[in-house]
């Protein structure tokens, strides 16, 4: 293996990339186990594609880092307290030991001792203690953890607040000759999914996701929002804005979202489980239609008329299809598929509420014009 895969081996073992597999190394086979066999193509291309490898260098890093996961695993079973970390450093497993006798050990299992002077209860009781201080300020201080490798606890601040970073670790009383403090400027912020039928929220009103598409963000009912109108998701978090609306007229609306959100082909069915978008076929008159919001969760009936105009008291909205589905307010803008995968339209309006006795009767606003209109292609599995 050229030096390249050996530096690489580091990234992916620290991405826990090799779930799928089980053991063996890349000069030594460990219980007859092929590696080319066991990795999945998904693995494989993902490893060529995100680290630059050949399909050969991608095998052989994912067979060096199970061997290095497997000579730890043996490791940690004998070296006790005296460990306190290993990693990969230009294809070889390093195991840091604050015991000068733990190195022989290191050595007999094919790995290299590192002695250092901070025990892994050292720094993960300062890591304990920063935890359960008093969270200092989110624009100040990023992060804290353990540098395995230079024995230390970092403490990552904006760039701009090392002080601040400083002032708030006198006052958890930790020791500081065993933090440091490193500025930068990548800030970290949660990842959400947009998952149709789920919640979004406007100023003084929620609607439902209908679904994903691209240029990243989703369709809805454009009764829930002006070109404009800023959303937050089901979380509470910064979501997105309205790029395109309209009511009345139509009712169908585009919703780009911000970095945070990544989009899926799922739509909920409120009890755990996803259908899996797969295409936008409409369904016949009579086919069973099922729809997902944030009120009444997962409701289905059959399309029971295209083509149908009804006039609302903000006016006319042409081109909803009727369903037999029952769906309540807060559900407008949410998916409705067909037969599992074929998304049909978003919801609109309707009467009969769910639970109020009556027939339902629920409209909804055909996606494929709207994808068409504004160029968007649906997210599909």
């Amino acid at each position: 293996m050229d030096r390249r895969v050996h530096k690489l081996a580091a990234a992916t073992l620290s991405a826990s990339v090799v779930i799928a597999l089980t053991t063996t190394s890349s000069a030594t086979a460990s219980d007859d186990v092929d590696v080319a066999e066991l990795a999945t193509p998904e693995m494989l291309a993902a490893a060529e594609r995100d680290l630059d490898l050949s399909r050969q260098e991608a095998i052989e890093v994912f067979a060096s880092d199970l061997q290095a996961m497997h000579t730890q695993e043996r490791l940690e079973k004998t070296l006790d307290e005296s460990e306190v970390g290993a990693w990969i450093d230009d294809g070889e497993l390093v195991v840091a030991v604050s015991d000068r006798r733990a190195a022989a050990d290191v050595r007999r299992a094919g790995a290299t001792p590192r002695l250092v002077e901070h025990s892994t209860d050292e720094l993960s009781d300062v890591v304990s203690t920063l935890d359960d201080a008093e969270a200092p300020d989110a624009s100040e201080v990023y992060s804290w953890y353990v540098d395995v490798p230079a024995n230390t606890v970092v403490v990552e601040a904006a760039e701009g607040a090392h002080d601040a970073a400083t002032e708030w670790l006198a006052e958890t009383g930790v020791d500081a000759d065993l933090v440091e403090v490193e500025t930068t400027e990548t800030v970290p912020e949660p990842f959400y999914d947009v998952v149709g039928g789920t919640a979004y929220d406007v100023p003084g009103s929620g609607c439902s996701v209908g679904f994903a598409v691209q240029p990243r963000g989703f369709v809805t009912a454009g009764h829930c929002g002006n070109v404009g109108t800023p959303t937050t998701g089901y979380n509470g978090a910064s979501q997105g804005v309205f790029e395109r609306s309209v009511f009345p007229g139509s009712d169908g609306a585009y919703v780009s979202v911000n970095q945070n959100w990544s989009v899926t082909s799922q739509v909920s069915r409120w009890n755990g489980t996803y259908a899996q978008v797969n295409g936008s076929d409409v369904a016949p008159i009579g086919a069973t239609t099922c729809r997902s919001g944030r009120t009444s969760g997962y409701r289905c009936g059959q399309i029971e008329a295209y083509n149908q105009t009804v006039n609302y008291s903000q006016g006319p909205v042409r081109g909803l299809t009727r369903t037999s589905a029952c769906a309540r307010p807060g559900d407008s803008g949410g998916s409705f598929i067909a037969a599992g995968i074929n998304a049909q339209g978003v919801t609109s309006g309707g009467s009969g509420f769910c639970g109020s006795g009556g027939r339902p009767q629920t409209y909804f606003q055909p996606v494929n014009p709207m994808l068409n209109a504004w160029n968007l292609t649906l997210v599909t599995q």
